[in-house]
């Protein structure tokens, strides 16, 4: 393996997030916070001086290819959640490392579970910074540097593919430097959308643009210690955040299509028609019960609540309108199932997604016919083309290692002392990078409960969430080291 080409690659990445920690710097040097503005000018120039150093050990020549792609993207992933705790160490919002990293964790992951007591009381610089992990961790920053570094070279192919979720990386363009830098284009112009319309329906500038990082990135951090549920009042604003967690939580490639014209490839597109069933469905079954058990009595706001709360647990989002720890085992049980479905391939969202639950199904159905008629040859086929047996071999593996790691996540969160509901759901919660779960970590509690190593498990199930279980699983094999 060559390490030089990692080194640098790392360095100039650090360097990146350096620059970053611009934009929460100058927010608090609007609202004159200066814990927060000293705070986050250290932290950049300690993230800058590493990044120097980094790319300084990396000099030389080398190119990057699937190894080293590998190495990069978990390292790029531990070194962002890494500096991205600083600020909350330096500033005194967190005075323990460990909870700083978990925020920070957290944060760049999409996760959305907190250890912040009182989040509202917080500084807003701090707050900002919050949301403006989850959107850089939300399209990947390792995909934001391949767009900005189009000269990384071969490598830069298994870099997108590593970062990208789902079962397969669909490239819009011949090159994968363009095909990043249009997801980008397409995240942005999202981003200004949305911020655009909550600032119409009343919010301002400050909370439109944390809850659209949160919102497009499928995070789920609020600066509102009551979440979007502060905003009761207007209606509309939950209605929106609504549809742009749905479109955050779809394939992009599609979005892609629509603006080359091809705008019915949405509807034809098998997966998303899915989600959009289990969305609708599940909406509407909430919904009965929550009128039938006399939990809400007004249709409207049982509608809206229940609709919020499916899209915001599917699309691994974890914002909260409602408690629904309070709502019927029904409700419940459904919400928790959704956890591990989680949003379309090519999407800002976590946990297993949408396509690799129809390929194992339909796999599943082969190998049950096989059981009756086992010289049949049959392939799995998916909105009428054959999937590859190598991407069916992976959805297995994948189905396998997801749920021993959710497994072994709840057997240790146990061992803390603590329910096995709360357990389970916490290690959901994190490997599927959902945020909230039931009992002690429902929607308006928080995980600052936990002792430092349960954290730190949690951490871990974070960053082999996002990074979807194979680039870490990788790293355990000795022959990854060898040659």
């Amino acid at each position: 393996m060559n390490l030089q080409p990692v080194l640098r690659f790392l360095g100039r990445l650090v360097l990146v997030l350096a620059a970053a920690q611009i934009f929460p710097l100058v927010c608090s040097i609007l609202y004159g916070e200066g814990n927060a503005t000293v705070a986050f000018f250290a932290s950049a120039v300690c993230s800058a001086a590493l990044g120097g150093v980094l790319i300084g050990l990396g000099r030389g020549d080398g190119q990057l290819y699937r190894r080293e792609g590998i190495l990069i993207v978990v390292l790029g992933w531990v070194l962002a959640s890494t500096l991205g705790a600083l600020p909350y160490l330096l500033s005194g919002a967190l005075g323990s490392p460990v909870d700083a990293l978990f925020e920070s964790a957290s944060g760049f992951t999409t996760t959305g579970s907190t250890v912040f007591l009182d989040i509202a009381g917080q500084e807003r610089g701090i707050l900002f910074w919050r949301s403006f992990t989850q959107w850089l961790g939300g399209m990947g920053i390792i995909v934001l540097f391949v767009a900005l570094l189009p000269e990384i070279g071969p490598g830069a192919n298994f870099l997108y593919k590593l970062e990208v979720p789902g079962p397969t990386a669909e490239g819009l363009s011949p090159r994968i430097h363009d095909t990043a830098a249009v997801l980008w284009r397409l995240y942005l112009g999202l981003t200004l959308v949305q911020t655009v319309v909550l600032m119409l329906l009343g919010m301002g500038l400050y909370d439109a643009l944390t809850h659209t990082f949160s919102t497009l990135s499928s995070g789920g951090f609020s600066p509102r210690n009551e979440s979007v549920a502060a905003f009761e009042g207007t209606p509309a604003i939950a209605l929106v955040i609504i549809l742009f967690m749905v479109l955050a939580g779809g394939n992009f490639s599609l979005y892609y299509g629509i603006r080359q014209g091809r705008g019915w490839n949405l509807l034809r597109d098998p997966e998303f028609r899915l989600y959009l069933t289990i969305l609708g469905g599940a909406s509407l079954a909430i919904a009965w019960q929550l009128l039938a058990s006399g939990t809400y009595e007004a249709p409207g706001r049982a509608a809206v609540d229940s609709a919020f709360q499916v899209v915001s647990v599917m699309t691994t989002t974890g914002f909260a309108t409602a408690d629904f720890e309070g709502w019927p085992a029904f409700s419940k049980v459904l919400l928790v199932g959704l956890m591990f479905v989680g949003g379309c391939a090519g999407s800002t969202a976590g946990s297993m997604k949408v396509m690799r639950m129809v390929i194992g199904l339909k796999s599943a159905m082969r190998e049950v016919r096989y059981t009756f008629r086992p010289n049949t040859m049959a392939a799995v086929f998916v909105g009428g083309k054959a999937v590859p047996d190598p991407i069916v071999r992976s959805v297995a593996g994948f189905f396998v290692l997801f749920i021993t790691c959710w497994g072994l996540g709840t057997i240790l969160l146990t061992l803390d002392g603590h329910s096995l509901l709360t357990s389970a759901t916490a290690a959901i919660a994190t490997l599927g990078n959902v945020g909230p779960g039931l009992e002690m970590v429902g929607p308006v509690e928080n995980f600052a409960f936990f002792s430092d190593w349960a954290k730190l498990v949690m951490i871990l199930l974070m960053w082999v969430g996002r990074l979807e279980v194979y680039a870490i699983a990788a790293l355990f094999h000795l022959r990854f080291w060898k040659g």
